[in-house]
């Protein structure tokens, strides 16, 4: 018995090591020269491993939005994000100087989807709903696209890649030594509510806030470019309540607060 609970202790310990990353050995810090970001991160996965993850997932996306005829089929729209990334990407060093190797790429697909993603190693997509529904301007696409590449540069997919695998690591520990399932269900939705969740909410305000400097360095400016959040809020997007509590985004009223505050202080040369 005496041995259970040792070893449940440390299944919880995990759990714990996953909110505190300096308390674990393998740590990181991706991001130089922001004001807003400086902060270490646990990386149980391998850059390579993600890197080649991503660049075959996009690779199939992309194939498969050229056989059905949906890749960069808009050559003014292509040209106009084209030209926005290509200017984000220059600056993208500044914050991560190894990122400059990156192989990166910009697509527009043709969807419905208001979306825009950037996979690890610099891979983008921009889907034709989001500029066209929404009425982007440049300075609003520099945000989102900024937004999208900050996750890469900070490696958000294999920071939470390496979370996961220490939860379900630690949860596998109890259950091998017949902890019960109810036990490890609510330890579940206790890691989930209590620790990734969070953790995720954290990787979007460190996107918006990390994404805003990219395209402010740029030459895009930060308080217009803010504007997307609240054509995204009129959309139907609103995270108000016990919903911003079990969603991986901060709620609305709160984005908008930080951005703007930000968007200010970049402008006031802080």
């Amino acid at each position: 018995m005496q041995i259970k609970k040792s070893l449940l202790s440390l299944a919880v310990a995990g759990l714990i090591a996953v909110s505190s990353p300096a308390l674990v050995g393998c740590v990181s810090n991706t991001t130089s020269n922001s004001s807003t970001t400086n902060r270490a991160q646990l990386m149980l996965v391998s850059e390579q491993e993600v890197m080649t993850q991503s660049a075959q997932a996009y690779d199939e996306v992309i194939a498969q939005a050229k056989a059905k005829g949906l890749l960069n089929t808009d050559k003014s729209l292509t040209a106009r994000v084209q030209k926005i990334g290509q200017r984000l990407i220059a600056k993208a060093p500044t914050f991560r100087a190894d990122c400059a190797q990156w192989d990166w790429e910009v697509n527009v697909i043709t969807s419905d989807e208001l979306n825009a993603w950037c996979m690890a190693g610099g891979k983008i997509a921009v889907y034709t709903a989001l500029v066209q529904k929404l009425n982007l301007t440049d300075d609003e696409i520099a945000t989102v696209m900024g937004h999208e590449i900050a996750h890469a540069l900070r490696e958000h997919v294999r920071e939470q890649m390496s979370t996961e695998s220490l939860k379900q690591g630690a949860l596998g520990i109890a259950s091998l030594f017949g902890v019960s399932n109810t036990t490890l269900n609510i330890a579940n939705t206790l890691a989930e509510v209590g620790v990734s969740l969070p953790f995720s909410r954290s990787h979007e305000t460190e996107a918006d806030e990390l994404g805003l400097e990219l395209m402010y360095k740029a030459g895009y400016d930060p308080q217009k470019g803010i504007k997307i959040w609240e054509k995204m809020m009129s959309m139907g997007s609103s995270n108000s309540g016990l919903a911003a509590l079990l969603s991986t985004h901060p709620a609305d009223d709160e984005r908008l607060a930080n951005l703007t505050e930000l968007a200010a202080q970049l402008k006031a040369g802080k």
